[in-house]
């Protein structure tokens, strides 16, 4: 279980600080909704570790991870910002969430062909992430965070600027690794994600 405690955090100069604070279990999601600036992106980074909170405690399984690096915490992050390396051919961006020094096994290739072939991307692993459209790099950003086989997977607006076949595909596919048992937090303006994703929502 994912235990999110009195978890308080202000920027500089910030009047109020927020304060977060819910629960949820391994095979659900919990949908974190809100306006532009309610703080759904700080909190998806201070569950990530990109942030320290003022107060407060991030437990997984009954076990604080607050004090954990974010390569130590047991979850992998989908942002807004793709976060590819632009140098680096799509299946080696991919490959690097399975190994960061890309020592990947036979399976592990197979794996990333197949994860392609899922998000309508068979034949482009050979591409760097500047031959492909927004919605694409996308996809394989969500695709390099699955493969990683986290328990937790936090998305922020995941499948923003993808056409309807796209999104209907990697929803299903989300669909998927819940029922898999992995935990997901998503922050999403889109209703229909919510509706389709979420077992909870959490509101700002």
């Amino acid at each position: 279980m994912l235990e999110v405690k009195n978890l308080v955090f202000a920027y500089p100069n910030q009047n109020t600080p927020w304060n977060f604070q819910f629960s949820v279990e391994p095979g659900k999601c919990i949908a974190i909704h809100g306006a532009s600036g309610s703080g759904k992106s700080t909190l998806m980074n201070l569950l990530a570790g990109f942030l320290q909170p003022q107060s407060g405690d991030i437990l997984w399984q009954g076990k604080s991870i607050r004090n954990h690096a974010p390569w130590h915490r047991p979850m992998t992050s989908v942002f807004q910002e793709h976060n590819l390396f632009e140098h680096l051919s799509v299946e080696a961006n991919i490959g690097l969430g399975i190994h960061p020094g890309l020592k990947l096994t036979e399976e592990n290739r197979q794996a990333i062909e197949r994860g392609l072939e899922k998000v309508g991307l068979g034949g482009f692993g050979k591409r760097l992430p500047g031959d492909l459209s927004g919605g694409q790099r996308q996809r394989v950003a969500l695709l390099r965070a699955i493969l990683r086989q986290q328990p937790l997977l936090l998305l922020d607006e995941p499948l923003t600027g993808l056409d309807s076949d796209a999104r209907d595909l990697l929803r299903q596919w989300l669909l998927e690794q819940k029922a898999h048992g992995t935990l997901i937090v998503l922050a999403s303006h889109d209703e229909e994600d919510r509706q389709i994703l979420a077992d909870s929502v959490c509101s700002l």
